[in-house]
């Protein structure tokens, strides 16, 4: 899997800092729906174990493990329900901590707890079980996409409970054994590690498959209108501005009936080519089917648009097969100052003022601020 990832593909892996929005959506959708799977499962797992804790301890041990199971199934069921309206990757760190924390307060209380009583032959041995409590909480830790370091900051407090469980029982603790276990934790904690870690690089490569066009590099439709609903929302959020140019290449249809659509498919390529290269940090390029392309421009005016496209116009989108120059159509839109309510509206509006550059004369810009 490394192999096929690129560099900083493979230092997405390390930390989350610098993953791309879609990646943040799919993680937080897998992590949040995964947690609300196990929460669920343990409200349902965890009642049930009361009446083996009747049936095999005394009252006076099984009565604070009882309530212990209650209070710990109440919490789980907080959680499902929680989980349920955790939308971003911040949501997704809480609710996984909440899941953990659940696990590693009842291990603790109830590790206390039964090291305060002697027990033999079957109640020693059901007691012992409760002992293996960390071993499967960082076993479940496998299950969840995370980095490097999210997996670090979650298996650190799991290694620390442990070793506190046997500050708790120093007078008696058995070196040899706890060290055995410890140890044993350690290499369950590299398994977890690296089973999430090839979760995430599963993901990363399936997220650039989906979000990619393959011809052009690009980003494909479908991704390109979740960045669009994104993009818009942050402006709304920050106040700023959002502009959307709709590109249609001129006469393109003839390139294909004339020379084929091989020829065709190079000129998409060598102009999404052109246009990426005046692209700055935080615009999207899109293809939006065919010869058409959106680009979207955060933080960006028309008339700051306009020139910037200008500017590629100027410098050239390539040659047809024919040797003469590529032009394109190009209709801009921006939020605020079209009064737009939504992505959509704002995509409309710029592909008809592409439409407009169409009739006016193709090779051109039309929209607020814009040079013919």
């Amino acid at each position: 899997m490394l192999v096929e990832m690129s560099t900083q593909e493979v230092r997405w892996l390390l930390s989350a800092r610098q993953h791309i929005s879609l990646l943040h959506k799919r993680r937080t959708t897998m992590i949040v729906s995964r947690v609300r799977l196990v929460a669920a499962l343990f409200s349902i797992l965890t009642p049930l174990w009361i009446i083996i804790d009747i049936a095999a301890f005394p009252r006076e041990v099984w009565l604070p493990l009882v309530v212990g199971r209650i209070a710990a199934t109440i919490a789980f069921g907080m959680i499902t329900l929680l989980a349920i309206k955790m939308r971003t990757m911040n949501d997704a760190y809480r609710v996984l901590a909440m899941l953990f924390a659940v696990p590693t307060a009842f291990f603790l209380f109830s590790y206390q707890h039964m090291a305060q009583f002697q027990l033999h032959g079957i109640q020693q041995a059901f007691s012992t079980g409760y002992a293996f409590l960390p071993f499967v909480m960082l076993a479940g830790l496998s299950i969840f996409p995370l980095t490097l370091l999210e997996n670090i900051i979650f298996i650190s407090p799991l290694l620390l409970m442990q070793f506190i469980a046997g500050i708790l029982r120093l007078p008696v603790l058995d070196w040899p054994t706890f060290a055995a276990s410890f140890w044993l934790m350690l290499l369950i904690a590299g398994v977890s590690v690296l089973a999430g870690i090839s979760q995430l690089a599963f993901i990363i490569v399936l997220v650039r498959e989906a979000i990619r066009d393959h011809m052009t590099g690009c980003f494909s439709r479908q991704s390109g209108e979740e960045l669009l609903e994104l993009q818009f929302a942050m402006s709304l959020r920050n106040h700023a501005p959002l502009t959307v140019a709709f590109l249609d290449l001129d006469h393109f249809k003839q390139i294909n009936d004339r020379f084929g659509h091989e020829a065709g498919d190079a000129v998409l390529i060598g102009v999404a080519s052109a246009i990426q290269e005046h692209l700055r940090q935080g615009d999207v390029f899109i293809r939006w089917g065919g010869e058409e392309f959106i680009l979207v421009m955060p933080n960006t005016t028309p008339a700051q648009a306009s020139v910037a496209l200008q500017r590629v116009r100027e410098e050239g989108l390539g040659l047809r097969p024919d040797g003469t120059p590529i032009t394109a159509s190009i209709g801009i839109a921006e939020r605020i100052e079209d009064s737009l309510g939504d992505w959509r509206t704002l995509v409309d509006k710029a592909d008809v003022r592409m439409y407009e550059a169409k009739q006016g004369g193709r090779d051109r810009i039309v929209g607020p601020g814009a040079q013919a």
